[in-house]
């Protein structure tokens, strides 16, 4: 199936100081990326809008919006780019649909094999019991 591509003009970059380890130059540089993805405001079909905002991804606010913070390098651009992979990857997890599951039954012989197993487990415990004197 073919990726359905996120139009850039739909994203929202924004440039933030990193945290942790970086010396002196951790203070001057906004090297880390914020990226905003607005889910009802997108020109993705309504059936991944759906799957999407159906998703438990803490990404994913309760407008809507999926918040990546990216800051893996000290590069902003190479930042970007790995906040745009991993948005795409996150709409390419939702865009088939789940399979319809067929309703089942056990077969006759697994269910009086699983009976046989029960009663067979039934009996060494109580064969471990204590022994009642009259």
């Amino acid at each position: 199936m073919p990726t359905i591509s996120i139009p850039e003009d739909e994203i929202v970059f924004t440039a933030v100081r990193s945290q942790g380890a970086g010396g002196q130059n951790v203070n001057k540089v906004s090297s880390a990326i914020h990226l905003r993805f607005s889910i009802p405001d997108s020109s993705l079909p309504e059936a991944i809008k759906e799957r999407l905002l159906a998703l438990r991804d803490q990404r994913i606010t309760a407008e809507g919006v999926v918040v990546i913070k990216a800051q893996n390098s000290r590069s902003q651009e190479r930042n970007k780019a790995h906040a745009m992979a991993r948005l795409q990857a996150l709409i390419d997890s939702v865009s088939t649909p789940p399979k319809h599951r067929k309703p089942t039954r056990p077969t006759l012989g697994s269910q009086r094999r699983r009976l046989q197993r029960k009663t067979l487990r039934g009996e060494v415990k109580r064969m471990r019991a204590k022994v009642e004197s009259d």
